[in-house]
């Protein structure tokens, strides 16, 4: 095993979004992991080799596929079994190509939120030196594109899940909500009545798309738009910011 691994955040996978410890990291790399995740889902792997390329790099590409989870499991039990698969097909892929430099791999947004790289990488072993370097959120690029601040004067900010929406309703005391993760567009089970919506797909990118308005409103333009989308590209990333217009902006 290296005697180090960079966790490199790389945004939305626009090279704009990458600092200039990222842009280094990328270039110093020996090798770079770069996951495949399947059919319909190259351009994930091209946009990571593009920002590859776009820092100059001469490093030895590791390619590993991604497992699959297995949901038949309860929820965390199947994603720590699938973290554990993870950090396998990284240990093979660097043991295989015999590796001894620094490895990085590149992390949508940034490696400490709503992201599993770390705990990964804990599970290799030996456990080699960990290095973290912080990416642009996709909350912040969300914001930016829509020229809204994220909270509330001196009002309370909460960042969730789909599931967490879906499952337990409306955080507690939140005056705002940043939504990640959510495949199903949860906000719709909400009581929409007073919330105002801010949505992007695809951040950053020249294929972006922002829509905002009365969640009520404009619900279904969001689902429609998501859902021709997904279908184009064969994969979306997206998220969303909720506000409770009643009590002002």
């Amino acid at each position: 095993m290296p005697q180090q691994i960079t966790l490199v955040g790389i945004g939305m996978g626009n090279p704009d979004h990458l600092t200039a410890a990222a842009m280094r990291a990328i270039a110093e790399a020996k090798a770079i992991l770069l996951p495949r995740k399947g059919a319909g889902k190259d351009d994930l792997a091209q946009l990571r080799e593009a920002l590859i390329d776009h820092c100059g790099s001469k490093a030895q590409i590791l390619y590993f596929d991604y497992p699959l989870r297995d949901e038949t499991r309860p929820y965390i039990e199947r994603v720590n079994l699938w973290h554990d698969e993870i950090a396998a097909r990284w240990q093979a892929a660097i043991v295989d190509a015999g590796v001894t430099g620094p490895v990085a791999l590149l992390v949508w947004g940034d490696p400490a939120l709503y992201d599993s790289t770390m705990r990964i990488a804990s599970r290799l072993q030996p456990k080699p030196q960990l290095q973290v370097i912080p990416g642009l959120t996709a909350p912040q690029i969300l914001t930016a594109a829509h020229q809204v601040p994220i909270n509330r004067l001196n009002g309370q900010v909460t960042i969730t899940t789909g599931r967490r929406l879906r499952d337990h309703g409306w955080p507690e005391g939140a005056d705002s909500v940043a939504v990640m993760l959510d495949g199903d567009l949860s906000f719709r089970q909400l009581d929409l009545t007073g919330l105002h919506i801010w949505w992007g797909a695809f951040l950053g990118m020249p294929e972006q798309i922002l829509i905002e308005g009365p969640a009520a409103q404009v619900a279904q333009d969001i689902a429609e738009a998501r859902a021709s989308a997904r279908a184009d590209h064969g994969w979306i990333m997206d998220t969303y910011l909720l506000k409770k217009m009643a009590q002002g902006a």
